[in-house]
């Protein structure tokens, strides 16, 4: 399956227009962004990404928490999350994918090399399905 449709979650108002600047006119990805855990849970299962890019540290519902809620969700279960975070050592890593996330991006990140990263984790995601 193609990655067509990524839904961004992150409560930093610029990299919000960063990311999505970045992932549409480089990647040709159609993106949804969102400032919270609580309306990133809904816009997953109303829109149904391919693919849902979340932060870590943000305040009222954190990047975990909103993943737990997507992964206990028949509707978003099968969505493949990726935190985007400036905790990404190789242990924080792996509590990450212990907690069910699909991978991680090192924030900061190069604007214009994101969209290869994105398309290279999902490469890594589709290998692993098969």
């Amino acid at each position: 399956m193609a990655l067509e449709r990524i839904l961004y979650i992150d409560d930093d108002e610029d990299l919000l227009e960063i990311v999505k600047l970045a992932l549409e006119e480089t990647g040709g990805y159609s993106v949804t962004a969102c400032a919270n855990g609580e309306q990133g849970v809904r816009l997953a299962a109303e829109w149904q990404p391919d693919l849902i890019m979340l932060d870590v540290m943000m305040p009222v519902i954190d990047g975990p928490a909103t993943l737990k809620r997507l992964k206990q969700s028949s509707i978003t279960e099968h969505i493949p999350v990726v935190f985007m975070t400036a905790r990404s050592s190789a242990s924080q890593a792996a509590g990450y994918r212990s907690m069910g996330a699909a991978g991680t991006i090192a924030k900061p990140f190069d604007p214009f090399g994101l969209a290869e990263q994105v398309a290279g984790l999902w490469e890594q995601l589709s290998l692993a399905a098969c």
